[in-house]
């Protein structure tokens, strides 16, 4: 969900925010103290520091590497300086770009991304496209309306770092016409008690509504909220009271301002207080919902009240005791659909009526499973050892689905691997293979062929799913692998236009169920006799050798044409490619050969 905000000539307080999460008041609990960790304000596409709302938002290149996209100056003199440039992404080749934050693994932060399009590419209507954050889609991003109406849209979540870099990507998707782009980011590390309940293993906090009742137009945000929340005030039909007596937040799980407490909402003795909040209708889901109360009057021995609460006729919480110092409760997991109504009903000897100082309320965010930890850890080191990858190879390389990294094909079952890598024809890269390589365990087809790749083949023995291997036309040195014909599951090799030396290992020679294409394999200075060549093959002589040879043409054009499957060899003949023993087949012996198969 979005959350706007007027621009700076229409407002004087910074951004709106949304909350979620619910936690009872608790004495004598206190987080234990952990590593320093660093809050961020990032001012994107700008390409120096600026100060904005008594905070330091520092130029995004550190946070982001800019290939791929490009940056706008926003030509209004009526934005705040954060809303004033911008980072998007012109081409839709470079299919998701990432912000990367040095994080606390397992610690919990609260991102906020921010949206002001300004027209920057002279375009109608703003883009849409997708959020992401931790490797899940985190919300369609549709700023349309807000700009319409002169707003910037803000976007809001809780989530737990899974390692050591917290990434916030933007993608293209199905509907992006034009350019996904962000305007600013903030990333608040969080106390470990707050919103304490919520397994952040397996959802994060979206934010729907934060709300401070009865204050009276007054948005409450930093320094009152040292983690950059944004209560927005609430006000309905019911009568307001103030508070006489202080708070100490740090009671509180959540850490709320103590400002919130300064004004209720309340009704009178005896009768219950409803409440419509939130003050819109939310989808079916699950939410965290937390309600802050304290007794308004003066310290004393009868300041206190006990209250039943209810949402929407379900029982919330029951004979719940409110004094001066202060309450908070909270659900986890608790459903909403549509329109809310939070009904408070006092204890019948309680002098007071009910009343109610600030909620918040967030949807759970079903995570998905990151790509397993192996996998990622190979695909970072190919990606230091090889140069000119596609630009997308940022954030996770699996999820969300449908945001893969190009060339990366997954498979999502209890752990998310990497099934496929298909980087041929790109004609651009260069680098060497890592060793780490033959950690990908569930690779079924590696395809680098077609480019300028160098360096040897590393030992791939541990790849036991591995069931074809291209890297013809690069420049791959040194000895074939021996290890290569002892993958059971490998039926099809192609290495031919490499510099390979040495003699064809032993183990392939003796494997009559891979489809191998050496030709030109060898350096210059080596050969390998027409006899040798036939004997290899299986042939019993040149025309025998001509039609294995078609045979075996046949079969790899079909196979590219997608008419079959799992290729069909001729029985008892080894399939060894090699030009220097020329075979042609016609169009009709290509569509037989195939229709065949």
């Amino acid at each position: 969900m979005s959350i706007s905000v007027f621009l700076l000539w229409l407002v004087s307080v910074p951004l709106l925010v949304q909350g979620n999460a619910i936690i009872r008041s608790v004495a004598g609990r206190h987080a234990q103290p952990k590593p320093q960790v660093k809050d961020y304000f990032v001012n994107c596409g700008s390409n120096e520091d600026v100060d904005s709302w008594e905070l330091k938002y520092l130029a995004d290149d550190a946070f982001i590497s800019p290939q791929g996209t490009k940056t706008a100056t926003i030509n209004q003199t009526d934005v705040l300086p954060i809303l004033s440039t911008l980072r998007y992404i012109p081409d839709k080749t470079t299919k998701k770009k990432c912000y990367k934050f040095q994080a606390l693994k397992g610690g919990k932060y609260l991102v906020k991304s921010i949206f002001y399009y300004g027209n920057f590419d002279g375009g109608t209507n703003p883009p849409v496209f997708d959020l992401i954050i931790e490797g899940t889609k985190w919300s369609t991003v549709n700023t349309t309306q807000d700009y319409l109406n002169g707003l910037a849209s803000f976007y809001e979540i809780i989530v737990m770092a899974r390692d050591e870099k917290l990434s916030v990507c933007l993608a293209w998707n199905d509907h992006t016409v034009s350019s996904p782009f962000i305007s600013a980011l903030q990333v608040h590390s969080l106390n470990d008690l707050m919103y304490d309940g919520t397994n952040f293993d397996k959802y994060a906090l979206m934010t729907v509504a934060r709300h401070s009742f009865a204050a009276h137009g007054e948005t409450i945000g930093f320094p009152d909220d040292k983690f950059g929340r944004y209560w927005y005030p609430f006000i309905d039909n019911n009568p307001v009271v103030s508070s006489h007596s202080n708070v100490t937040p740090s009671v509180f799980f959540n850490n709320p301002p103590a400002k919130i407490f300064q004004t209720a909402i309340t009704t009178d003795r005896g009768k219950s207080l409803q409440v419509m909040w939130p003050p819109y209708s939310v989808p079916a889901s699950r939410y965290y919902i937390a309600l802050y109360l304290q007794d308004s009057r003066a310290p004393s021995p009868y300041s206190w009240g006990v209250f039943d609460i209810q949402i929407n006729g379900e029982t919330f919480y029951r004979q719940l005791n409110v004094t001066t110092s202060g309450a908070m409760v909270f659900s986890t997991f608790w459903p909403l659909n549509g329109t809310t109504t939070i009904t408070l009903t006092p204890r019948s000897d309680i002098p007071v009526g009910p009343l109610i100082n600030a909620a918040e309320a967030f949807q759970l965010l079903a995570l998905e499973e990151k790509t397993a930890a192996r996998d990622v850890i190979v695909m970072d080191d190919i990606a230091r050892s090889i140069q000119h990858l596609p630009l997308d190879w940022e954030g996770d390389p699996c999820v969300p689905r449908g945001n893969a990294w190009t060339g990366v094909t997954c498979r999502h079952r209890l752990t998310t691997h990497i099934v496929s890598l298909n980087l041929t024809g790109l004609g651009v890269l260069t680098g060497t293979l890592p060793k780490s390589l033959s950690n990908l365990s569930a690779l079924h087809h590696l395809w680098l062929g077609g480019n300028s790749l160098t360096g040897s083949i590393p030992d791939l023995s541990p790849l036991m799913a591995l069931e074809t291997l291209h890297l013809e036309n690069n420049q791959f040195e040194g000895p074939i692998p021996e290890s290569l014909g002892h993958l059971p599951k490998l039926r099809e090799v192609f290495l031919q236009n490499n510099k390979f030396t040495g003699d064809i290992p032993a183990s392939l020679k003796n494997r009559r169920d891979i489809l191998l294409n050496l030709e030109n394999l060898w350096t210059m200075n080596e050969t390998i006799h027409k006899d040798q060549k036939m004997e290899m093959m299986g042939a019993y002589d040149e025309e025998d050798a001509r039609r294995i040879y078609k045979e075996c043409w046949i079969l790899q054009i079909c196979r590219i044409i997608g008419q079959h499957g799992d290729l069909i060899l001729p029985a008892g003949k080894r399939i060894l490619l090699f030009h220097s023993v020329s075979a042609y087949a016609t169009f009709p012996e290509l569509l037989y050969g195939c229709l065949r198969l």
